[in-house]
């Protein structure tokens, strides 16, 4: 049961990886090097916890300063958060973020995902925004050389932070076909991907940026069964489900999923681990506070308490040893917030002025006057959409966009140009992709 590398461990971190190794061994064989190094150190955090419960007298344990009983603070700073108590405003959180917030992010997920119920996964535990909680999948579980799978049409920053971080290694598979998700091309790449591994690493981004895609239940149910079929037949897979504008679905030419793979992948197969990253950054629209959660989904449902209780431990130490704590008010605005009970009519309002843009991109964009000039990629759901530009570089058109017209949009491949309706007008929709027009005819035609 032990690794040959075990006497290098931590106790703490020993004592760990023989509670995950003997609950599920195949999730311990998940962990990188790192994870299974990492521990929650029994340390200052714990002692003062202790101290909180028993020192009824004096506590000298936190590193914070305190007068009358709360924390010391600054008049100029606290007049500008009149209706939040300064100790859930100034105060250290708890590495794993404040017990009450997760329990309600908990409950959200429940009630915003039906496959969800019934299942055994942890409690999220707090990240300073999505990007954080990829960088502790990293932490957790992926080695330099570790190949992950993932579409070609894909967030850039996941290169920087796997590929030139880390140096493990992104293959990638065509994320079209037939005018939906590549359902076929992904279980190909899984196969070969997995052909000679024991471990593979899958990221999943939906609704997805940059495409702005959300896959149908169809395409969805596919995906899972590939993932499940993976796993079945010996290779460990890691399922990293990145939600960051889960919630933004706007129908648009057919139904999509409304909700996240990771229910569907939780508790599915022991050598399947879920992991579902989603947040307040885009949900709530608190793109600053850098507030969202990361959350378990163990293989196997016996045991899966004692899973995440490691995991728990091991993100925590993750956290803990690398930026101590999400701040504690953001934590506290999204909780509030979360408890208002005008929160889901606010967020409706909000969502519905984004499928309105999204609706109106989606007419202008797919009018057979511009279709000399790009073949619209497939949207649904989120922020943004695509467009591939024909006989054009993208970065050029993206510069001459910016020299002649005063527009800046994202390029994104050689071709592909992504648009960000999110941050555009109704009225401002029609005049932009007409400059567009003209920008690729001009570079197309210079005479």
């Amino acid at each position: 049961m032990s690794s040959p590398n075990d006497s290098e461990w931590n106790p703490l971190a020993r004592d760990l990886n023989q509670r995950l190794e003997r609950a599920a061994p195949e999730v311990f064989a998940m962990l990188s090097a790192l994870g299974r190094r990492l521990y929650f150190p029994k340390g200052i955090l714990s002692q003062s916890a202790e101290a909180k419960e028993k020192a009824h007298r004096f506590n000298a344990t936190i590193g914070i300063a305190t007068e009358r009983g709360g924390p010391m603070y600054l008049q100029s700073i606290a007049s500008h958060l009149s209706e939040i108590d300064p100790a859930e405003a100034f105060n250290y959180a708890p590495p794993a973020g404040q017990p009450k917030l997760r329990e309600i992010w908990r409950a959200k997920q429940l009630a915003e995902n039906p496959s969800q119920v019934g299942k055994k996964f942890g409690l999220p535990v707090v990240t300073s925004a999505i990007t954080h909680g990829l960088s502790l999948v990293g932490d957790l579980f992926i080695d330099a050389g570790d190949r992950i799978v993932m579409p070609d049409k894909l967030w850039g920053n996941y290169r920087l932070g796997y590929e030139v971080r880390l140096g493990a290694k992104i293959v990638t598979f065509p994320f079209y076909a037939s005018g939906g998700f590549a359902t076929a091309a992904f279980e190909q790449a899984l196969k070969d991907a997995a052909s000679d591994r024991d471990k593979i690493i899958v990221l999943l981004n939906f609704p997805n940026n940059p495409t702005g895609y959300m896959p149908t239940r169809e395409e969805g149910e596919a995906m899972v069964a590939a993932l499940v079929a993976t796993a079945r037949a010996g290779t460990r897979v890691v399922a990293v489900l990145d939600d960051a504008y889960f919630g933004l679905f706007y129908h648009l030419g057919a139904d999509s999923m409304t909700e996240s793979l990771f229910g569907m992948l939780t508790n599915a197969d022991p050598n399947l681990l879920a992991v579902k990253l989603d947040g307040a950054t885009k949900e709530l629209f608190v793109w600053g506070l850098r507030c969202a959660f990361i959350t378990i989904g163990p293989g196997r449902a016996e045991t899966a308490d004692e899973v995440t209780d490691v995991l728990d431990a091991k993100l925590r130490g993750a956290i803990r040893g690398a930026i101590s704590n999400v701040p504690q008010l953001s934590q506290t605005l999204v909780r509030a917030a979360l408890a208002s009970p005008t929160i889901d009519a606010e967020r409706d309002e909000k969502r519905e002025t984004l499928r309105v843009r999204a609706q109106k991109v989606y007419e202008v964009a797919n009018a057979p006057r511009f279709r000399e000039s790009w073949d619209v990629y497939p949207f649904n759901s989120g922020y943004f959409m695509c467009v591939e530009a024909k006989g054009v570089d993208a970065e050029a058109v993206r510069l001459h966009l910016l020299d002649a017209y005063g527009i800046g949009l994202v390029a994104t491949a050689k071709h592909d140009l992504r648009i960000a309706f999110s941050c555009l007008e109704p009225d401002e929709i029609e005049p932009l992709f007409e400059a567009l027009h003209k920008a690729i005819q001009e570079l197309t035609d210079p005479d």
